[in-house]
């Protein structure tokens, strides 16, 4: 059986796009929180001095798919940036986090009875 062929067959297995693009979502991640720490010029050792965590927790942060959104703002501020958080859903984008977030509106407080 050729590479191509066992591929085939793999990716035909039940669930198996779901476990590929759960892997290319943590690769994506991984790869874009290096790729931002590398071009602001800071070492692992750096942002971790920064942040006031270990050189190994700042590792951890960058290969897990399991991260807050605390500690993504954090790291991204560390690094000068700023977390934008968005639904997509069809045509409609809704910013949940982030410099352009819009705030749901807000009830006006009721009105208290006046005593007499």
């Amino acid at each position: 059986m050729s590479a191509r062929d066992w591929e085939k067959k793999v990716l035909q297995a039940p669930g198996a796009k779901e476990r590929v693009a759960a892997i290319e979502d943590e690769l994506r991640l991984a790869t874009g929180l290096t790729a931002l720490r590398e071009e602001a010029g800071m070492s692992q050792r750096e942002l971790a001095k920064r942040l006031g965590v270990s050189q190994p927790r700042i590792a951890a942060i960058e290969r897990s798919r399991n991260v807050t959104i605390e500690v993504l703002d954090q790291y991204v501020s560390a690094l000068g940036g700023t977390l934008e958080v968005s639904v997509v859903k069809g045509r409609r984008k809704l910013s949940l986090l982030g410099a352009t977030a819009k705030q749901a509106p807000q009830k006006k407080p009721a009105r208290q009875a006046r005593s007499a």
